[in-house]
Order: C-alpha cells, then sequence, then structure tokens
C-alpha cells in the first residue's frame, strides 16, 4: 500500500469514529468534525506518527485495518 496522505486521514479517522462510537466523552474526547480538522493540519510525517506503528505492527498494516 502507498502512504499516501488522505489514506492516511481516513484510516486515523475511522479508528477515531470506531474509538469514541461507545465511549465519547464530551469533556476529553474530541468531535469526531474537531479530528478531522485535526488530522486534515498534520504533515504526512505526522499522521504516520499517530499511528504508532513500530516494525511488529506497521503503516501498512494499520491501512489494511482501517481502509
Amino acid at each position: 500500500m502507498t502512504d499516501n496522505r488522505q489514506q492516511l486521514i481516513t484510516a486515523l479517522q475511522r479508528e477515531y469514529d470506531y474509538l469514541i462510537h461507545d465511549d465519547f466523552d464530551p469533556d476529553v474526547d474530541m468531535t469526531s468534525d474537531e479530528h478531522l480538522a485535526y488530522l486534515n493540519s498534520l504533515s504526512i510525517d505526522e499522521l504516520i506518527a499517530e499511528i504508532d506503528a513500530d516494525d511488529e505492527f506497521t503503516v501498512d498494516d494499520f491501512l489494511a485495518n482501517w481502509l
């Protein structure tokens, strides 16, 4: 898979929406729209850092899970 910026944003947003679906706390969590705006403000390197990938769980693994 290619690590293009839009794929990273889409995958990170899908993960976030999944995580807040049943456990949203408005005092702590960004709304889905706020999170998307935050992701859109990041560079591709910062988006990759958000994934927190390593040698065992790669960016490709993350993208395969969320795209």
